[in-house]
């Protein structure tokens, strides 16, 4: 049986990892799945039901109640919470800090890391993350670590939200969340972003979407035929 193909990115927020990753999974001709997507998916339905974020016993009983779905409709992912198309609600600057804040909870983190283990476990895909290469799928063929500026981080996450319609958001919101985050995602207890031993760090401070993407597909074009 043909072993599958995993590619992990992790990286920090604002790093680039979703649009790197989506575009890689893209020219290999397999699919992207958004870890991150899922942990925003249950931020904002903690956001809408005011469950404690920071709570274990809330956010288990959150869970408890919470359906999460990946379904991919032409290589696109969809995130459906409690049946409800989310792809695009998700994606918000409060969204963002909730998704980093119910991260840090080991029940949230056992329950989606076993969903992502499992769709991993069936097809070839490139995911992107905080723990991907650490704790998801230390196994994974190629992991790359993406990191950045923390000013060129902010100023590309605010780029993105301009382009999905944001226009209140200011450039210092984003970097004091790009730095929350930050701190958030390292110094939470389990599983906290670092990068893996094997990963190969990438800095695309200066470099454009594609000339990043051109280094990760020589290198893992070098390791195909190794």
């Amino acid at each position: 049986m043909k072993k599958v193909l995993n590619i992990a990115i992790d990286g920090p927020a604002g790093a680039g990892k979703s649009t790197i990753a989506r575009l890689l999974a893209q020219k290999l001709g397999i699919l992207y799945l958004d870890t991150g997507a899922m942990y925003r998916a249950i931020g904002l339905k903690a956001l809408r039901t005011g469950t404690d974020m920071r709570s274990e016993t809330d956010m288990g009983r959150l869970l408890g109640q919470t359906s999460l779905d990946i379904r991919f409709a032409d290589g696109c992912q969809q995130v459906l919470l409690d049946g409800e198309d989310v792809s695009q609600a998700i994606r918000t600057p409060d969204v963002s800090r909730a998704a980093s804040d119910v991260s840090a909870l080991p029940v949230v983190r056992l329950r989606l890391v076993a969903l992502q283990r499992r769709i991993a476990a069936e097809q070839d895909l490139v995911l992107d993350g905080r723990d991907i290469g650490t704790y998801v799928l230390p196994q994974a063929r190629y992991k790359f670590f993406l990191t950045a500026d923390v000013h060129e981080r902010a100023r590309r996450r605010l780029l993105d939200l301009r382009a999905r319609g944001d226009r209140d958001t200011t450039l210092e919101q984003v970097l004091e969340d790009v730095i929350y985050r930050d701190r958030q995602d390292s110094e939470r207890k389990m599983a906290p972003l670092r990068q893996a031993d094997d990963a190969i760090l990438l800095d695309s401070t200066g470099q454009s979407i594609e000339e990043t993407i051109e280094s990760v597909l020589a290198i893992i074009g070098q390791g195909q035929h190794e």
